[in-house]
């Protein structure tokens, strides 16, 4: 297991982060491309909610092309289109050309984080599965805070070739998703059974623990239909709640710059990254602590559930204490509680307890499909609610309210006995 971490973990990070750059940069952007191109408010969140209308429409097909072609060659092509298609995010000129750039760059990423997570069950056991899943999605902390302040150093470049810094920002930020993509094209092997860095035992070990998983979820009850397995209530609630979590990632991604500057006053460009990066850093510190914490005691339920709880509550403390110090704690309490409650969350889609071995590839997709529209509809909520009453604070309160609804859902799952819940093997 541990050459499993050491040889698989850094790479889908890196993955995760150049995908992540390019789907969150546009809410740095903003600060001057809002205004270059007459954006209003409610345009910018409509420019996010096409990215995530193209990633919906070729989520599930996206997902099973990489259960049918392997990992290798699909994530590759995904890595690469992604790189490309936000580049050209430097060619928009209005607001039309810059919701059909960005709604490619959604159809480029489709099955990017779902295949990921159908990709690490290959090669974790469920014992190890919170710890490894915890660390792939610490890239995305990380990255707001390492592309926070390297942003805010492009945005510097303003001017520079005759290009706006926000222009800069986007040719410069997609490139390295092109590079990666290259590199797992030679690096990723599907399965272990292709790794020649495993010895023959060590692959026989590891394919002994895995099926072993595989025994113990798939059960001596009746197969289902893929149509009965897929529309069933864990299903629909676990759907519900990734909804509400996501509408809470996405806007903490599109609208923390504009909240921060706002706390923060003529505050420069680099200045702003700082403060940007800060609560992104505690996100990460947080995100490990939470995942094995939950892995040691074998619960999840009540992990996901405490930290969605205080994010809610963050989210209300930046919505109603507007001018107040305490708005930008309610920035860091919001950010930390919603990350440390996503690889709590994506622990469970991967048990038999919700989804069966056999349903698992589009089931993922299905869910994260579902979920996804949470990211596609929130920036455009707070956006219209900006733009008519001049304040972010009912568009923030919309999304302590689903995260409270996330936390219900939560609450009315049914897990099934030592699946779901098993405490981590010694």
């Amino acid at each position: 297991m541990r050459k499993t971490f050491r040889r698989i973990v850094w790479i889908v990070f890196a993955l995760h982060v150049a995908a992540f750059i390019d789907r969150g940069n546009t809410g740095f952007a903003a600060l001057t491309m809002n205004r270059d191109l007459g954006l209003t408010a409610s345009m910018f969140g409509m420019s996010t909610t096409v990215f995530y209308a193209g990633y919906i429409l070729c989520e599930i097909p996206s997902n099973l092309m990489l259960a049918r072609f392997g990992a290798r060659i699909w994530i590759a092509r995904i890595m690469i289109t992604i790189g490309i298609a936000a580049s050209a995010t430097m060619l928009a000129v209005g607001p039309y050309s810059l919701y059909g750039i960005r709604a490619l760059v959604g159809i480029a990423e489709a099955g990017f984080f779902p295949g990921i997570l159908l990709y690490m069950t290959f090669w974790f056991p469920r014992s190890y599965r919170a710890r490894a899943t915890a660390l792939f999605m610490m890239a995305q902390p990380l990255t707001t805070a390492f592309v926070s302040t390297l942003s805010g150093l492009i945005m510097g470049m303003n001017g520079t070739l005759g290009l706006a810094g926000w222009r800069w920002l986007f040719l410069l930020e997609g490139l390295p998703a092109v590079l990666l993509g290259l590199v797992v094209y030679f690096y990723l092997d599907d399965r272990p059974a292709n790794a020649k860095w495993l010895s023959a035992k060590e692959k026989a070990a590891l394919e002994a623990r895995l099926a072993q998983d595989r025994a113990l979820e798939q059960g001596t009850g009746p197969r289902r239909s893929m149509l009965s397995l897929l529309a069933n209530r864990n299903v629909a609630l676990l759907a519900l709640a990734d909804f509400g979590l996501v509408v809470s990632l996405s806007a903490n991604g599109v609208w923390t710059p504009q909240v921060v500057r706002a706390i923060a006053g003529g505050a420069s460009f680099s200045l702003l990254g700082v403060l940007i990066a800060i609560p992104a850093l505690l996100c990460f510190a947080a995100m490990p602590f939470w995942g094995a914490s939950s892995d040691r005691r074998g619960e999840r339920p009540w992990h996901l559930r405490i930290a969605l709880l205080v994010s809610a509550a963050g989210w209300l403390v930046i919505a109603w204490l507007g001018g107040s110090q305490l708005q930008y704690l309610g920035v860091i309490v919001s950010a930390v509680g919603s990350y440390c409650a996503l690889p709590i969350y994506w622990s469970l889609p991967a048990s038999a307890a919700m989804l069966p071995p056999e349903a698992r590839a589009a089931g993922i997709a299905l869910v994260n499909s579902i979920g996804i529209c949470g990211a596609a509809i929130s920036p455009l909520i707070v956006g219209i609610l900006k733009d008519m009453t001049g304040s972010f604070a009912p568009g923030f309160t919309f999304v302590a309210v689903m995260l409270t609804v996330s936390a219900i859902a939560i609450t009315l799952l049914r897990f099934e006995r030592g699946l779901a819940m098993a405490p981590t093997a010694t």
